[in-house]
């Protein structure tokens, strides 16, 4: 039985690696053409084109981990089928469920493969990504909003109009509360940067004092402003939320929790780092049942097509229960487990099938 789990684990993995290499592929030459584009802005050169391409495989990567285990297995599976191999096994007494259990290790090791690109690779080289670009462009971070960042940071509300790859800010506009939540002073300043230990220096500011005789309006050449913002906590708006690292949602998490706002959307992304990984096995689980349909109902090529829909649909499943998630605010694990735990009943409905013929 050992020999057997080796042989089909080294058929998986040589047909989840071809199969993630020819996505890799396809997904960075789409970058590429769209990053054609800005090729000459700026100082954006064909070389910054290459390196932000190169530096986005990870996170496609990590996108399409389970769908690349999905489509290899169910391609591994098929071909030992399809030259009677696995009809051998099965003959051998190999039943659906043992062949499960054996495919469990190989499932695990893509898991922990999976986490380690999720956590270790993605989160930086989505970051580096961008300063290349941003820097290159000589452009400047904003999320979402034309108006820019909005965060609220104790008894202030702040919109920060640039985070620049230096970690410095521009166009910063703190609107000042007091505790009845009264408007009692609204600071502008071009330019702000982080001293260290919390502390803001902003520079060319203009201070706007209300008070119950009016507006008073005050220009000072430089302003101390202490903060919890930090570089470090801005620097997670410039990379998408299913591409951040899961310290760095549960940090951003805690702020937004801190400040009274809204979590919903990272907490369902904070999940899903949590749970992701393990959609590899879930999907091999999906494909085992294709290994034993019969080469006349359907060639190679046709499972491996039923492989990519299985993918497509699961991976827009995700989206939307996400999305619905958060429309609907619904528990976070909940959003985040849906889909797999949708495709691991479909699965295991699908051995006890093949197994009860």
């Amino acid at each position: 039985m050992r020999t057997l789990r080796l042989y089909l684990a080294r058929q998986i993995f040589a047909a989840t690696a071809l199969v993630l290499l020819a996505f890799l592929a396809l997904f960075a030459f789409f970058d590429l053409i769209a990053e054609l584009r800005d090729v000459g802005r700026g100082g954006y050169r064909l070389g910054h084109a290459f390196a932000f391409v190169a530096l986005s495989i990870p996170g496609h990567l990590y996108e399409l981990f389970p769908i690349g285990v999905l489509i290899g297995t169910l391609y591994a599976l098929a071909d030992l089928a399809a030259k009677s191999e696995y009809t051998v096994m099965r003959t051998s007494g190999l039943s659906s469920f043992a062949a499960a259990r054996s495919l469990v290790p190989v499932g695990l090791a893509f898991a922990v493969l999976c986490l380690v690109i999720g956590e270790l690779l993605t989160p930086y080289a989505e970051r580096a990504a961008q300063n290349v670009r941003l820097g290159a462009l000589g452009s400047v971070v904003g999320q979402e909003l034309r108006s820019g960042v909005w965060v609220k940071s104790e008894s202030r509300i702040v919109n920060i109009r640039f985070v620049r790859t230096d970690s410095s800010i521009g166009e910063v506009r703190l609107y000042d509360f007091d505790k009845d939540y009264r408007l009692r002073a609204i600071q502008d300043a071009e330019r702000g940067e982080y001293l260290g230990g919390n502390q803001w220096r902003l520079t060319g500011v203009t201070e706007t004092l209300l008070s119950d005789e009016g507006a008073r309006i005050v220009k000072v050449p430089e302003l101390q402003w202490k903060s919890v913002l930090t570089p470090e906590l801005l620097s997670v708006l410039t990379v998408a939320p299913q591409k951040m690292s899961a310290y760095d949602l549960f940090r951003y998490t805690n702020h937004l929790r801190r400040n009274n706002q809204k979590t919903q959307r990272y907490e369902i992304a904070l999940w899903n780092k949590v749970l992701y990984p393990f959609a590899s096995l879930v999907m091999m689980a999906l494909a085992l049942p294709f290994a034993y349909v019969q080469v006349r109902y359907g060639g190679l090529g046709v499972k491996v097509f039923s492989g990519i829909m299985l993918g497509v649909v699961f991976h827009s499943m995700n989206s939307l229960a996400s999305h619905l998630g958060v429309l609907q605010s619904w528990p976070a694990a909940l959003s985040a487990a849906l889909p797999s735990v949708i495709f691991l009943c479909a699965a295991l409905l699908m051995l006890w099938w093949v197994e009860r013929r």
